[in-house]
């Protein structure tokens, strides 16, 4: 899913396409935060970590097709609502570029599905 998130982004930025490269990063972003594994306990008096060379990173966790879809779902859930309060205020122009946003990420549904 990310590396067909990735390529997608990178042809929307050939192509000039801002706001869907917008959300592109953001929805890789989710992904990368979704996949961080929690913070080991760590003692409040032990020395801070040196950060050394690549000594700070940790393998991401694999997320499943279902927890993808999760998010998927979670990221068209809040703009359909944000949609809907906007449409409410009457920023018409604003809920449609959700709408389309919204319509972008159900692209990537039925990849998740099979």
């Amino acid at each position: 899913m990310k590396a067909r998130l990735r390529a997608d982004l990178l042809a929307a930025m050939k192509a000039g396409r801002k706001d869907e490269v917008r959300l592109l990063r953001a929805l890789v972003a989710a992904i990368d935060n979704a996949g961080a594994p929690p913070a080991p306990a760590r003692d409040p008096l032990a020395p801070p970590h040196g950060h050394a060379a690549g000594t700070a990173e940790v393998p991401r966790l694999a997320l499943t097709g279902a927890q993808l879809q999760a998010l998927l779902l979670a990221e068209i859930g809040e703009r359909e609502q944000a949609a809907a309060g906007l449409a409410r205020h009457g920023e018409a122009a604003r809920a449609e570029a959700l709408h389309e946003e919204v319509r972008l990420v159900r692209r990537y549904l039925p990849a998740l599905s099979r």
